[in-house]
């Protein structure tokens, strides 16, 4: 596939997503319990940040135990990175920012690849490589709603994920930005609440966020 083609499909799995958790494991248990309760709640994609020395292989594990899931890897800093997460099996990639020898690689990767800036000038590196679908991080940080409102005149073709900084209070007015293909967010799998094991907490949490993507969308 071209760039045009994987960034394509990126845009297909996030705009079937609507809301991605940003997740963030310690063990292949909580990888495996926190995914299935994302899943029942009706949030059918995560991204696994490559936090924790267990990611890669609850990646490569989720894969396997999980078809149904949609996996990017998240936290994806190094070219060592994109090729250890691709291995394993990952459905597209996120970085938090994009570096440019790390764009190079990233563009030419075989999975469809979301790249992370903060900047209208780093927006435009990305978009002079290929690039159209793109993390907006710190999101609420460098302007939030405003930030995406004043990017979407003059980067009109760029679809944006925003992560970082949103919750359940504000999910909708982000999701309703016409340049806002997806939102990344990680109040509905809370540390505590993983560390504690509460399943049904997680489920209940992205029930509600899965009903804000229908309510914005008109599902």
């Amino acid at each position: 596939m071209t760039i045009a083609e994987r960034q394509q499909k990126a845009e297909q799995l996030l705009r079937a997503a609507g809301i991605l958790p940003v997740v963030t494991v310690n063990s292949l248990d909580e990888a495996r319990k926190v995914s299935e309760a994302l899943l029942k709640g009706g949030l059918p994609a995560i991204e696994l940040t490559l936090r924790t020395p267990v990611a890669m292989e609850a990646l490569a594990m989720l894969k396997k135990e999980l078809p149904d899931i949609v996996i990017g890897a998240g936290t994806v800093l190094t070219t060592e990175q994109m090729t250890q997460s691709i291995a394993a099996g990952a459905d597209f990639l996120v970085t938090p920012g994009t570096p440019p020898e790390l764009a190079d690689a990233l563009a030419k990767a075989d999975v469809p690849v979301v790249p992370g800036a903060a900047t209208p000038t780093e927006l435009l590196s990305l978009m002079a490589r290929g690039f159209r679908v793109c993390k907006l991080f710190p999101a609420t940080a460098v302007g939030g709603l405003a930030m995406l409102k004043g990017l979407a005149g003059p980067l009109s073709e760029l679809k944006i994920c925003p992560t970082g900084g949103i919750g359940e209070d504000t999910a909708a007015d982000y999701l309703s930005q016409p340049n806002v293909v997806c939102i990344g967010g990680s109040w509905m799998v809370p540390k505590n609440w993983i560390e504690a094991g509460q399943w049904d907490k997680v489920t209940e949490s992205s029930a509600k966020a899965a009903a804000i993507v229908r309510k914005v969308r008109g599902q």
